[in-house]
Formats: C-alpha cells, sequence, structure tokens
C-alpha cells in the first residue's frame, strides 16, 4: 500500500508527434487575446476552464469526462491543458499549448496540477460559476489558499458568440455535413424499418464524409435522431425499434460534430402520405419559419424575433403548442455541453444580432397524440449573419411540397 502512494502525483507525458490542429496558430492566438482581455478587465491573474466548451474553444482539446475532471489553466503568458492519465498523451498532441497529466494514485491530484500551473503569486483566479460545483469549488479554494475565484464563465461566453472566418469556415462544412446525413436518412425510410436503422444510415454517412474533409480530426459524438409517430412529440427523444408505417409523422435530425463544433439539420417529413389535419399544422410550422428566415438580420433583438413569431402561432390558436425557443447560437457546443445562452432566439434575451453571429430558426409545435394531426412539428435551418446581409448555409428543402416520403 506504501509504495503504491509513493508513486508520481503528476506527470508530463509528450507522447508523440502533435496532432495537426483544427485551426491555425493565428486563429487560436486570437481567441486567447480575447481571453486575456478579459483577464485584464477583471484584474486576473489566470483563469481556470474547466467546461468541454471552454477548454475546447481556447486549447483545442475536447475532453471525455467518464468521472474526472480537466482544465485549461491560462496565464498572462501561457496555457496549459490539465488531463487525466487514463488519456495518456492525447491530451498533449490535441493542446495547444502545454499539458500537465495527474494521476489516480493520490485522491485530489486534479486540484495539485491546478496549482502547480497557476501562478505563486495569483491573488485573483477566474473559474466557470456555472459549471464548477459546489464540492469542487471548495477544493480550488483549498488548493489556491488566499486567492479570490470570480467568475469568467459570462464574458467567455460573449466572445464565443462572434464566430471568426475560421469558424464559419468549419460551421459550414458542418451544415453541408449534415445535408449528406439528411439525404441518407431520406433514402432510408420505408415501410416497417425501425428508427434505428434509419439514424445509422444517416450517422455512417456524416462520420465517413467528415473523415473525407477532415482526415486529421478525431471522429466522435456524430448522431441522428430519427423519430416516427408519437416519439416525435419531443425534439430530444432518443431513437427507439419503432417501424415506420405508412401515414407517420416523422422527425428528421442530424447532428454532425467536427472537433466539438455542432450543426443541426432537423425537418418534419411524413411516409407515404399526409392527411388533412396534419398538413395543417404542418403548414402553420412552414409559415413561421419561413418568416422567421425573414426576421433574422443584423440589428434585430432576439426578442423581437420571438415576439413576433408567437403572434403567427397565437392568430392559429398555436401559441399553448410551441415547446421551445426559436433558435440558438451555433459554435462548441452538443447535447450533452455548452450553450451560447445569450444567443436564444427567446422572448427574455434583449442580444442584438451581429456580423459573425451564426443562430438557427427552428420553430416547434406539438400536437397530443389522440388529437387530429398528432405529432412533433419542427424544421431548422442555421444562418449566418453578415454586416448587410443573412445566409442561410441549410440546403435541405423542406414542407410538404419536398418531404413527403414514398420509397
Amino acid at each position: 500500500m506504501t509504495a503504491q502512494l509513493d508513486r508520481p502525483q503528476l506527470l508530463r507525458l509528450p507522447n508523440g508527434e502533435r496532432a495537426v490542429p483544427t485551426f491555425s496558430a493565428t486563429e487560436m492566438e486570437r481567441r486567447l487575446t480575447l481571453l486575456r482581455g478579459l483577464m485584464a478587465e477583471l484584474d486576473l491573474d489566470a483563469v481556470v476552464l474547466t467546461s468541454y466548451h471552454n477548454i475546447n474553444y481556447f486549447g483545442d482539446f475536447l475532453y471525455c469526462y467518464f468521472g474526472r475532471n480537466y482544465a485549461l489553466v491560462v496565464t498572462k503568458t501561457d496555457q496549459v491543458s490539465v488531463s487525466a492519465n487514463i488519456d495518456y498523451g492525447q491530451p498533449y498532441r490535441r493542446t495547444f499549448g502545454d499539458n500537465i497529466v495527474y494521476t489516480d494514485w493520490q485522491r485530489d491530484n486534479y486540484f495539485r496540477a491546478v496549482r502547480e500551473v497557476v501562478p505563486q503569486s495569483a491573488k485573483r483566479v477566474g473559474i466557470e460559476f456555472d459549471h464548477v460545483n459546489l464540492t469542487n469549488r471548495a477544493k480550488f479554494e483549498a488548493a489556491l489558499p488566499g486567492v479570490e475565484l470570480l467568475d469568467v464563465a459570462p464574458g467567455t461566453m460573449r466572445r464565443r458568440m462572434i464566430k471568426s472566418g475560421e469558424e464559419i469556415e468549419i460551421i459550414r462544412a458542418g451544415a453541408r455535413t449534415g445535408d449528406i446525413g439528411g439525404a441518407a436518412v431520406a433514402a432510408a425510410i420505408h415501410e416497417n424499418v425501425p428508427e434505428y436503422e434509419v439514424a445509422l444510415a444517416g450517422t455512417q454517412a456524416m462520420v465517413r464524409e467528415i473523415a473525407r474533409a477532415y482526415p486529421n480530426a478525431e471522429l466522435q459524438d456524430t448522431w441522428v435522431w430519427f423519430q416516427s409517430g408519437i416519439n416525435t412529440d419531443g425534439a430530444h427523444n432518443p431513437v427507439t425499434s419503432r417501424k415506420v408505417q405508412k401515414g407517420d409523422i416523422l422527425s428528421l435530425n442530424c447532428f454532425p460534430m467536427i472537433s466539438g463544433y455542432y450543426t443541426a439539420l432537423e425537418r418534419t417529413l411524413f411516409y407515404y402520405h399526409v392527411d388533412d389535419a396534419s398538413l395543417r399544422y404542418w403548414e402553420i410550422n412552414v409559415e413561421v419559419h419561413r418568416r422567421g428566415l425573414e426576421l433574422i438580420k443584423p440589428g434585430a433583438r432576439c426578442c423581437d424575433i420571438a415576439n413576433e413569431l408567437n403572434e403567427i402561432f397565437q392568430g392559429y390558436g398555436l401559441l399553448e403548442n410551441r415547446t421551445f425557443g426559436y433558435g440558438h447560437s451555433f459554435g462548441v457546443l452538443s447535447h450533452y455541453y455548452g450553450r451560447e445562452a445569450g444567443l436564444e432566439l427567446r422572448e427574455d434575451i434583449e442580444t442584438v444580432l451581429e456580423p459573425g453571429m451564426v443562430v438557427s430558426m427552428e420553430p416547434m409545435i406539438t400536437i397530443p397524440e389522440g388529437q387530429p394531426g398528432a405529432g412533433g412539428y419542427r424544421e431548422h435551418d442555421i444562418l449566418l449573419v453578415g454586416a448587410d446581409s443573412v445566409e442561410n448555409i441549410t440546403k435541405f428543402p423542406f414542407g410538404p411540397e419536398h418531404n413527403v416520403i414514398r420509397n
């Protein structure tokens, strides 16, 4: 037992050559300059980032949590990722900056690693209050005695909301990949096919395309939610073994992930035929979607867009059938981490759309089971906000004239 406890707490594991990075050194330095600007505003000596999205955004390293903590410690001159020994040299190869590894041989070696990297003279350190739980905050305070901890989560989010040219390039590639997945999903639909088989077809098509376009990327997290019948009532309902039947409402949801960058394609479909009640709801949602696409433009406020679209649904008596906001920002986010909550098309968000922002338009209504037209109706496009125009980078068609599938 004593020999085990004598094992090292911290390691350096420069195993192999550095991986080809997702972004240029110029782009990564741009991001770190933004972060160090925030540090100057708050008079911080260091920042300890712990979330998937911020570590990936500022360090180009997307970690696998699995019950272990990770960090990117940024000082005025350096940036160092803190990773678990279970990952060995992969974080070193992927991090834009240095890397230090903590072992499992002693409890809380993670916090010892952070203490190792944070300057000994530090008096004020930034952490993410929305990500660090109470237990870990107490451990940070113990590891950094006399240091004042300040919240950098809102400030980092605001800086991520404006996308660079390199980010927009990868988002474009994601949207194009989503369209490829959508085509594969539509082609796989036929009578009695299980949802999971359709989803697999879309996922495989997207992963193969990402591998082709980004041969140096890690391939992870791309997925499809393909829902049918009652399973369409929620936007995030998982895939099941339910088999597609004629007349079913279907929901196509493709999510390509490229180096932590999320994009999405979502479409309402029907298999073989669509009844009159369903067609009415579908056309109403498409009407809202089209108007939403028109409202997204530089200078528009998120809340004003939401309120105008609410009026359309209210006119049809369907406002209570709306299930979530009308859209959100894109970038480093996923179904299990990250949102840029300051850029969502909701009634309580007053953010003004600016050039470089990327947002979705995705209205949805759900009609409860047992009523005519029951099911969930949703469309989803991705828009790039420019200086005086907006570009829709989603090309997969939407609406009844395109998406009644008769394979």
